[in-house]
């Protein structure tokens, strides 16, 4: 029984006729210093372009639907695995009547009608599209096309928005306005080959030993498939189901197209009982699925192949999100004008039936993400957990910041006007509400020495890591890399996985790929496992982890204590016993998990 009591809103526009706006004063909203290391204004955005902008509205409720959170998550509470419906936690997010109604009449004095204007499903996000010179009267700014000097990307944005005061309190953010996050996959094909390097290739036949002690073939050393990590991680006797809706989602960002022949050719190679099955193609915001073999995506097929192909029978759904409008040639348009994460957060919660565990791979510096948009992005993922369902994310791949060690050429650099060094935490990875998702390399394990890792600059640290972290920065010698991270903050990875090595199918050929995008969705299927085995003993699912690993799923993992994560000029941190900032708590033993997840409520 859910001992919740929840509120409905009587959702009005009574106030609008009375919004006193005439007269208020335009104050600014949202500012940055400046662009982020990389863009450079390139040219004035062209009036007429069009914009779909999100307003996000306040969530007053919010911290009930935290405090919600934090019960049905743990282990040792009453509430354990009560999670919320959709209505419940709809009604939590909701805004105010009184935010609808202003919002709505400062829309409608700047020419829009209430057909034009689109609302979530919890009516806190609103979404309109206006010509840019529009959007700069409402937002009293002036837009600019960006280019990155690196990929040449561009991007319409401006640095500082404006708002009537009015308004400030009942509105969170407006996008895209000051966000330059590129929201890359975080994989790599050959970057990091020189860096972690695998064991020499064994004879055929021979084995190792595996942490949970049992053998391992050792080709696994210098290459990764599913029966890798199956026997790695003490899986191979088990065998998931297809008929009790237990379900694994995998995302795909940025044109990332999972390739059906390949699967298909993956499947033949690695698991071929699951050959000639597939996944469920969820299209949102116009993501598309491209199947030419020139449009395959390396990020996509190692997602969807391993991820599926662990998991296996149990169902997969692959949600391309879309977030880049038409190019034309002829005007400075931008190739990716929108933030991904928004739409596929709308889509998902709007839905009545999701899956359980869902893996993602992308993310990009927390500096480049402006503090508004991620604490909302963030609290949208608790909404999910609240429903039940394990986010898992990849941690990054460039150790603490930018992956070099090297001082002379490190380019970490905050992006506040100080323009000083210090660590780049990654964003999604840093929310408090998912679970990051670290890299390993080789056997026995050690951490890859891109494995992100660090401190959050934007959210404090969780009461459920208190102990394992403050017990880390114990361990760290007084003033080291003082000045470079902020100690107070939520910190991550919470586990890790192997991700090197992985032996995709890619445009018909077999690929090695690396990073911590291997890691997240290898993770990700390991529970997607163990939600499979506690459905079938009539229990509900894991949802959010974290709370659960660090009370008590920490001692069904490997602990990593060997390797480190240099970055911005420094060797970054050790693992080492217990939980660290490289690999958190460790790599899966699945037949220690199932006993321990079994054992709860």
């Amino acid at each position: 029984m859910k001992f919740v009591t929840l509120l409905v809103f009587p959702f009005a526009a009574a106030l609008a006729s009375i919004v006193p706006f005439k007269g208020c004063q335009q104050k600014v909203k949202e500012s940055i210093h400046g662009p982020p290391r990389g863009w450079y204004k390139h040219a004035p955005a062209p009036k007429h372009h069009m914009l779909e902008l999100k307003i996000a509205l306040s969530q007053p409720r919010f911290p009930e639907l935290e405090q919600h959170l934090w019960e049905i998550s743990d282990p040792s509470h009453a509430r354990y695995g009560a999670y919320l419906s959709k209505q419940e936690t709809e009604i939590l997010m909701a805004p105010h009547p009184e935010s609808l109604a202003v919002v709505s009449e400062w829309l409608t004095l700047h020419g829009l009608a209430e057909e034009e204007v689109i609302h979530s499903s919890a009516r806190d996000w609103v979404t309109i599209r206006v010509p840019i010179g529009l959007a700069e009267e409402m937002l009293d700014t002036t837009y600019h096309v960006y280019k990155h000097a690196e990929t040449g990307e561009s991007i319409v944005r401006t640095t500082s928005y404006s708002l009537p005061d009015i308004l400030h309190h009942h509105v969170d953010l407006i996008q895209p306005t000051t966000m330059f996050a590129r929201f890359k996959a975080f994989k790599s094909t050959l970057h990091w080959t020189n860096q972690a390097q695998p064991a020499a290739p064994s004879p055929p036949g021979k084995t190792i030993t595996g942490p949970a002690g049992n053998p391992v073939d050792a080709s696994c050393n210098s290459t990764i498939t599913l029966s890798c990590l199956r026997q790695l991680y003490n899986a191979e006797k088990y065998k998931t189901t297809a008929t009790n809706c237990n379900k694994l989602g995998i995302t795909g960002y940025l044109d990332q197209y999972a390739n059906n022949k390949d699967l298909q050719q993956f499947y033949q190679a690695q698991n071929p009982s699951a050959y000639g099955s597939n996944y469920t193609l969820v299209s949102i915001h116009g993501g598309k699925n491209n199947q030419s073999y020139a449009e395959a995506g390396g990020e996509a097929n190692l997602d969807t192949q391993f991820g599926f192909g662990l998991v296996w029978p149990t169902p997969g759904t692959f949600y391309t999100t879309g977030g880049q409008p038409p190019y034309i040639p002829d005007l400075p348009y931008p190739n990716n004008q929108n933030e991904p994460y928004t739409y596929w957060l709308e889509h998902l919660l709007s839905q009545n039936d999701i899956p359980q565990t869902i893996s993602t791979s992308y993310g990009d510096n927390e500096q480049t993400v402006p503090y508004t948009y991620a604490n909302r992005v963030c609290a949208g993922m608790a909404s999910l957990g609240a429903r039940g369902v394990s986010l898992l994310f990849a941690s990054g791949d460039g150790g603490v910041g930018a992956g070099n060690g090297d001082p002379a050429i490190q380019l970490c650099k905050s992006n506040d006007g100080r323009n000083v060094t210090e660590f780049l935490p990654a964003f999604p990875a840093s929310c408090p509400y998912v679970t990051a998702v670290g890299g390993t390399v080789n056997i026995p394990e050690t951490a890859v020495s891109f494995s992100g890792g660090g401190f959050s600059n934007y959210f404090a640290r969780p009461a459920y890591q208190e102990a394992a972290v403050s017990e880390y920065l114990a361990m760290l010698a007084p003033g080291t890399f003082k000045g470079l991270y902020n100690s107070t903050g939520r910190a991550y990875p919470d586990v890790a996985a192997q991700a090197e090595y992985f032996s995709i199918i890619y445009q018909g050929q077999e690929s090695p790929i690396g990073g911590t995008s291997c890691a997240s969705p290898a993770f990700a299927a390991f529970v997607s496992m163990l939600n499979d085995a506690r459905i079938n003993a009539g229990k509900t699912p894991l949802g959010f982890l974290n709370p659960m690993l660090y009370s008590t799923g920490y001692t069904a993992l490997n602990d990593i204590t060997k390797g480190n994560n240099p970055g911005c000029g420094t060797p970054g941190f050790n693992a080492t016993v217990g939980w660290d900032p490289v690999t958190g708590h460790g790599t899966p033993n699945f037949e220690k998990l199932k006993d321990l997840v079994l054992a709860l409520p």
